[in-house]
């Protein structure tokens, strides 16, 4: 990992490597997240207890997973900013930071509507939940620190320093049901022994999952570029305002 962070750390580098990866991902989020809808909302038969309120889940458990994925990659390009001043990995941090904190959302959002069929209620302070709203905050206050002081490096390094402590409270969302009592289910699809899901079920799971993950390759790689291009603006603009004085 530290020998790709290193390769990446050179923007020129970055840009040439990101123009060829960008097209792949596209295709590959449009056709997977396509194909596991149609898959999930037509093909899917109704679950034996809940229906067709099951089909909630192939949105909920991919922006979950992704909720903690997006967080994960955050935390490992603070650490290569925190040890090795990569600039370039502060910035990826940031701009993975706002779709880490929408995945977040949609999964509190679709969680909340499949909860009110399912359990009866919307909400409920269980373990789960609130470390899923826990994580929703530690996005936020990464985005916050992030911009709160003038020197763009000295809010990295406090908004790096968040995202490194608040990887704590992954393995506490991971583990939440199996350390406390908890209205979620026990984990049916990353286990030790194997999926309990059936494969009707587990495999379009598996391909919005996939979909999602390419989606979020293709979201930060459009808003890196986009912040490598206005950093490369306002360098610019100060050579120009020098020039003028």
């Amino acid at each position: 990992m530290p020998s790709l962070l290193h390769s990446l750390a050179s923007p020129a580098r970055f840009q040439r490597i990101s123009a060829h990866v960008f097209p792949w991902a596209a295709v590959l989020a449009t056709g997977l997240i396509g194909c596991g809808l149609v898959w999930a909302l037509v093909f899917v038969p109704p679950d034996y207890q809940q229906g067709d309120t099951v089909r909630v889940m192939y949105v909920h458990v991919p922006a979950a997973w992704m909720s903690m994925f997006c967080y994960a990659v955050m935390a490992v390009l603070s650490v290569s900013f925190l040890i090795w001043k990569h600039a370039l990995a502060d910035l990826a941090a940031r701009a993975s930071a706002p779709i880490g904190a929408a995945f977040t959302t949609v999964a509190l959002i679709t969680g909340s509507l499949w909860g009110k069929p399912t359990w009866g209620t919307y909400w409920e302070w269980d373990a789960r939940l609130t470390s899923v709203l826990v994580l929703f905050f530690l996005y936020l206050g990464h985005m916050a620190l992030s911009n709160a002081f003038d020197d763009r490096e000295r809010g990295g390094r406090a908004a790096a320093i968040l995202a490194v402590v608040g990887a704590i409270n992954l393995p506490i969302i991971k583990f939440s049901v199996e350390w406390w009592n908890t209205l979620h289910q026990p984990a049916s699809v990353l286990r030790m022994d194997g999926p309990t899901i059936h494969s009707s079920m587990l495999w379009p799971l598996l391909v919005m999952a996939a979909g999602f993950t390419a989606f979020y390759v293709v979201l930060l790689l459009i808003r890196i570029r986009s912040e490598l291009m206005a950093r490369r603006i306002e360098v610019l603009q100060r050579h120009r305002a020098a020039e003028g004085a």
